[in-house]
Parts: structure tokens; C-alpha cells; sequence
């Protein structure tokens, strides 16, 4: 097998261990904030619409359904802390995608993936409008992204792809001097740079922001509040559901559910999501002369080709978060925050990020990290109501959940209005994806996948027969 650009080119052991001397295990986006905070649930009460979950998700519902209703009784629910899970550990990138990419949207759902990009777009803008709108401070930056080949067969695909024919004027062929001339690393071969599909934000700040716009639109939210049960007996479709806590029960005419990688609330999404680890460091802020030997002036976000892959940005202070590669899944479908400390990963992400820019070398890491990532078997967000209308749900993000729950949010809410839209009519909310098997058959499957993702990678990007198969069958899974 041949080996990749990270395995020829390794940094001294050295430069690695020094790199992360002294980095904190935290997310640097929530230690970077200070964020209102809001009571415990300690009685009963009744509302129109209870919302599960104080991440982006649950938020954009939440704030949502009282722009579309002022006069609506909202009540938000957390287990921990607004914005605490994958809200304030991911990359920040805003992402117009809804499909986790064209490739996978195109081969899920050819009949209607011209519109579900043409949706992510407007998704995207409107997203871009509501910071506007909202007085969000949230660090909004409408930069673009950069496909980049590091491997040759990398290139070779990106030279192929119709989109370098110049008919889309928001889209950028990079040959390996443009690319570079962009920012300077050596493992550059070539890159597409997406001018308009992604924005960056600040992932701690957007999800207290939108706590912040909530409360102040009349949202009533409780943290520190876990739902143990949710149900309807004795109820009748008016009198909606019982949303019981160990310290009050709501009964809300309508639910939606927004608890992402936790286990679900309705029995029949339990084995629809596996919770997967993905790593991050961030570094300290750059100099001006470390910032200008990369160049970066248009500070796009980075991500590369390959199965196993890297995603980095800088942040507003000009750190470099450098995440990805990784994607562990622990058996039993577990989420723990025991497993966000893994040297090996985070040493190896060092290891990378230093091969991507050796001119950095003596930049230290002020902080590392990880978050457990929703995986869905159709690698992109599924929908669906349950009791008769009275709930709606939405998981399944798969690592691409900061634009996407904008658009969740409207789909819950039309479905729970029982409005006939676009957005519950698509193919992509009607359908569910095939559930992930029992254990142990998922951990086999799951690291089966992972060690044949990576063999692909390190054999010009072929696939076997394992992901042959599962391509065929409508499984997803990547990193």
C-alpha cells in the first residue's frame, strides 16, 4: 500500500510533544465565552410547544416558532447547558449542504438534489440574513471553502469535476500556484474553492446568542433539566404530550425533539444513530509573521479529499483550529466524556498539522478536544413526527449540523403545524434512513468500515469490496 503525504513527511517526535505541552482539555469556543445563565425546571407547567435540547437545533426552533408565532408559549429543555455538546465543540463551519456533500446527495436522492442545493443555498442566506436581523455576534464570516488535493489522485479528480469548467461564478479551479498563492502549505496539489457555500462562525458565541434572542423573544429555557420520558397516555391530540423531568412535568400541545446524538426519547429512533468521536486542537493566536508565512488573507475554510479527513479555519483571533482524521466509535454506543481524551489521536493531529505547515513549527496548542459526532446510516439528517402529529424529531447531522439545523428547524415546525410545504413534501424529509444494527454486529461493522476507509485512502482512493457493499446497501459512514 502506498503511504500518504502525512506519513512521508512526519515532523520530528519532538515538535509534536512540545506543540501540545500545556494545552488545555476543553473547547477553546466555550472557554472563549460567558454565557447568560438559566434556571432549573422545579414545577409543572403547560405550553404550546416544548422544544428538547439547548443545542442549535432545539435554538433555531425554538426562536423559530416565536417569529412565526410571537404569541406562542415556548419552552426549552436542557440536560446540561445551553450550547455544551456538539454546538460548542464543532468546527464552525456553516455549511450550505443539507445532503453531507453532492456526491451523497446525488446518489440518495437524484430526482430532487438540484433543489436541495438550490434549498441549502437559501438556507445558507438565510442564516446569513437572521445574524443580520437578530444582532447576532456570533463572528459571521461568509468566506467560502477550499477542496484540497493532497495526493495526486486528489487532483485528478478535482481536475475532472464539471464544476472546473468555469460555468459557476462562485466556484474556483486552484491550480497547485493558485492554490498556494492562497495559502502556502507544501502538501497542496490543487483545489476548488467554493466561494459561497460555507460561512464560518464562532460556534460558543452563536449557540449563546441564540439562547440570548430566545429569551429575549419570550422563550422560557431551563438548563440543568433532563427529560427522562415523554408520552401521551391519557391525552387527548389537543392536550399533546407529557414531557416529564425528575422536578416538573410539561404538557405541551407540540413537541420537538432536538437531542442529537443522545439516546432518543422515542423507542423507534434508538438504533437510527451511532455516536462517533471526532478530535481537535486549537493553537495559540498567530503572529503576524506566522500568519504571513501562510498567507490565508481570505481565511476560507480548509478541508481535504480524503476519507479519513482534515477540516481547519482560522478563528477570529487567528488561531488555527485543525480538526478531524479520526472517527472513533466505542462499542455500546456510548457517550462519555471519558473518550474526548485520546493522546494518540491528538498527537497525530499535531503530527498533520505540522506536515501541512512546517513553517509553523514551534507553534504550541493552547487547547484540545472532541465532541461525539450524530452519525446517520444516510450520513446527513433525517426527519419525522411521531403521536399522531403531536411530536417531530431531527438527528442524525453527521458532522454537518451548523447550517443544517436552521433548515430542521422549519421542517419540525411545518411538520407540527401539519402544513403541507415544500420541505415535508421532499423525498429526503419523508424518508427514513435504514437503522444501524444491534451490538456487537455495529462495532464490527463500524471498524470494518473504518480500517477499509482507511486502505482506500492509501490506494488512490479505490474502494473494496466492504465499501462497495455498503454503497450499494445505502449505509453511510465516513469521518
Amino acid at each position: 500500500m502506498a503511504s500518504t503525504v502525512f506519513e512521508r513527511h512526519r515532523p520530528a517526535a519532538s515538535v509534536v510533544v512540545e506543540s501540545l505541552r500545556g494545552s488545555r482539555l476543553s473547547s477553546f469556543w466555550l472557554d472563549d465565552i460567558s454565557p447568560r445563565r438559566y434556571p432549573r425546571l422545579t414545577s409543572d407547567l403547560n405550553c404550546d410547544l416544548a422544544v428538547v435540547g439547548g443545542g442549535y437545533c432545539g435554538l433555531w426552533t425554538a426562536v423559530l416558532a416565536k417569529r412565526r408565532d410571537p404569541d406562542a408559549r415556548v419552552v426549552l429543555l436542557e440536560a446540561r447547558t445551553v450550547g455544551w455538546a456538539a454546538s460548542g465543540r464543532n468546527g464552525g463551519f456553516c455549511e450550505a449542504s443539507l445532503t453531507h456533500g453532492e456526491e451523497n446527495g446525488r446518489r440518495r436522492w437524484p430526482a430532487e438534489y438540484d433543489r436541495l442545493e438550490e434549498l441549502g443555498d437559501e438556507n445558507l442566506d438565510a442564516i446569513e440574513r437572521a445574524v443580520t436581523e437578530l444582532g447576532l455576534d456570533c463572528e459571521f464570516e461568509r468566506t467560502g471553502s477550499i477542496d484540497l488535493a493532497v495526493e495526486e489522485h486528489q487532483a485528478e479528480w478535482l481536475r475532472e469535476e464539471p464544476t472546473n469548467t468555469g460555468t459557476n461564478e462562485n466556484t474556483v479551479y486552484l491550480d497547485e500556484a493558485a492554490l498556494r498563492a492562497e495559502v502556502n502549505s507544501p502538501t497542496y496539489l490543487a483545489g476548488v474553492w467554493h466561494q459561497r457555500s460555507n460561512a464560518l462562525v464562532h460556534p460558543g458565541k452563536l449557540a449563546a446568542e441564540l439562547a440570548r434572542v430566545a429569551a429575549e423573544l419570550g422563550v422560557e429555557i431551563f438548563e440543568h433539566t433532563p427529560v427522562r420520558s415523554l408520552d401521551t397516555d391519557g391525552l387527548t391530540p389537543t392536550q399533546g404530550t407529557r414531557v416529564r423531568t425528575s422536578r416538573g412535568t410539561v404538557q405541551a400541545a407540540k413537541t420537538a425533539l432536538a437531542t442529537n446524538v443522545f439516546p432518543s426519547l422515542l423507542k423507534r429512533n434508538r438504533l437510527a444513530t451511532v455516536p462517533v468521536y471526532d478530535y481537535v486542537l486549537m493553537t495559540e493566536p498567530l503572529t503576524d509573521a506566522q500568519l504571513a508565512s501562510i498567507g490565508w488573507q481570505h481565511r476560507q475554510g480548509l478541508g481535504d479529499l480524503a476519507n479519513q479527513f482534515h477540516y481547519y479555519r482560522l478563528s477570529g483571533d487567528n488561531r488555527i483550529l485543525f480538526g478531524g482524521y479520526d472517527a472513533v466509535y466505542h462499542y455500546g454506543r456510548r457517550v462519555r466524556s471519558g473518550y474526548e481524551d485520546r493522546p494518540t489521536s491528538h498527537e497525530r493531529l499535531a503530527s498533520h498539522f505540522f506536515t501541512t505547515f512546517p513553517q509553523l513549527e514551534g507553534v504550541r496548542f493552547s487547547h484540545r478536544w472532541a465532541g461525539a459526532i450524530d452519525t446517520s446510516t444516510q450520513f446527513c439528517a433525517f426527519f419525522g413526527t411521531a403521536r399522531g402529529g403531536r411530536i417531530s424529531y431531527a438527528a442524525g447531522f453527521t458532522g454537518l449540523g451548523v447550517g443544517a439545523t436552521h433548515f430542521a428547524a422549519n421542517v419540525m415546525l411545518d411538520q407540527l403545524a401539519d402544513l403541507g410545504t415544500e420541505l415535508t413534501s421532499l423525498e429526503m424529509v419523508r424518508k427514513h434512513p435504514l437503522p444501524f444494527p444491534p451490538e456487537p454486529i455495529a462495532s464490527i461493522g463500524i471498524q470494518a468500515t473504518r480500517w477499509s476507509l482507511d486502505r482506500a485512502d492509501h490506494n488512490r482512493g479505490r474502494r473494496n469490496l466492504v465499501l462497495r457493499t455498503l454503497d450499494a446497501l445505502g449505509l453511510g459512514f465516513d469521518s
